[in-house]
């Protein structure tokens, strides 16, 4: 198993590092002190520059304007954005154009792709369902007529629903087929309420009622949302793996610096024992990350389908990343209220809680392990 990156790709990390060395982590308020949403939108400067580095087009080919890396390059970037707290749909938006790009009619790529490799049109994700608990592609029915499909249904906590231009929005068929349609904001039919993240950003309650959308905008490629989904939670994987090294380089930092009975902590045993239990953690984070990564971008074959390697990734990182931000807030004491660490465990509990339980993934591996003979 090699995970040396290419490169291409050891670029794409070095321009994003040059572009998020001036993201501020406390640039917004914080969540625990701002009722709401701490923000309107989210930081289109930053977005402005991403897409000036040809950062938004990382997945999306260059024949319509982007780099045409794979899901690994887009991990890359994604862990270090993560690890400023930087508050772009860098994710969705990318994920949502690759279906597009992997799945889409020529019309369709025509029309978004460009658009979204410069940034001018914005991508979301309907991916939560009706509770966050349930599938998503069931929270909505599909039914074809004519050249339209008509959408009913509820989908929950959409990330960057009032910001994004068009949303991804899978939905089932009567015949159990799984459709992805691309729904503009303000579409006649769809209605969208405010709700609000851990972390403090907004999120939307999507109600679509009698939704029509032309049969050019919808996707109903076999596998298309199966896809769209790894790569949304392998993205979120990375996210968690970045915030997570910010936070232990931040507490690093501090009981490097945190004196008791005139010495450092960081030279107590139980400090070092406990920081050295969350470098094991990361580490763990990042070799299952890369392996599900890999399994996405190439769709290699392997004992169990590439959402096995996704399950194990999700595992190490929901539990993860809540290890690591919890030993980082008794490391710091009571100090961790007043430097940008309490930020950092907002984000951490919202990804942990996007990511799911890591009992309902390991219990999906077992499905996987018991459906698939392992010679």
């Amino acid at each position: 198993m090699d995970f040396t990156f290419t490169e291409e790709q050891q670029a794409v990390v070095e321009a994003a590092r040059a572009i998020f060395a001036d993201v501020e982590p406390d640039g917004v308020p914080s969540p625990a002190l701002t009722p709401g949403a701490v923000a309107e939108d989210f930081d289109r400067a930053l977005w402005s520059r991403l897409a000036d580095a040809d950062l938004l087009g990382v997945l999306i080919a260059p024949e319509h304007g982007g780099v045409g890396l794979d899901a690994i390059a887009l991990c890359l970037v994604l862990r270090e954005s993560a690890k400023v707290l930087a508050r772009v749909p860098l994710l969705e938006s990318s994920a949502a154009a690759f279906a597009v790009q992997a799945h889409g009619g020529d019309e369709l790529k025509r029309r978004v792709l460009p658009a979204a490799a410069r940034g001018d049109l914005v991508l979301t994700v309907a991916a939560n369902g009706r509770t966050g608990h349930d599938p998503a592609d069931l929270a909505v029915t599909a039914q074809r007529d004519g050249d339209s499909w008509i959408l009913d249904g509820l989908q929950t906590g959409v990330p960057w629903a009032q910001n994004a231009d068009l949303v991804a929005v899978p939905a089932h068929t009567p015949d159990g087929h799984t459709v992805l349609a691309l729904v503009p904001r303000g579409h006649e039919g769809l209605a969208v309420a405010e709700q609000f993240s851990t972390s403090g950003e907004r999120l939307g309650e999507l109600r679509l009622e009698g939704v029509r959308i032309a049969a050019s905008d919808v996707i109903d490629a076999d596998g298309a949302w199966e896809r769209l989904r790894d790569l949304l939670a392998t993205g979120t994987c990375a996210l968690a793996l970045g915030l997570g090294e910010g936070v232990l380089r931040m507490t690093s930092e501090y009981v490097s610096k945190r004196e008791q009975f005139g010495h450092p902590v960081a030279t107590f045993q139980a400090v070092a024992v406990q920081a050295a239990d969350r470098y094991i953690d990361l580490r763990s984070m990042e070799v299952t990350l890369w392996q599900a990564a890999w399994r996405v971008s190439t769709g290699a074959d392997g004992a169990l389908p590439a959402t096995g390697d996704v399950a194990v990734a999700k595992i190490w990182a929901s539990e993860g990343v809540r290890r690591v931000v919890q030993t980082a807030q008794h490391l710091h004491g009571g100090f961790g209220a007043d430097y940008p660490l309490h930020r950092y465990h907002a984000w951490a509990k919202q990804l942990e809680l996007s990511l799911g339980p890591a009992a309902a993934h390991e219990e999906a591996l077992g499905d996987l392990l018991a459906a698939h003979a392992l010679g």
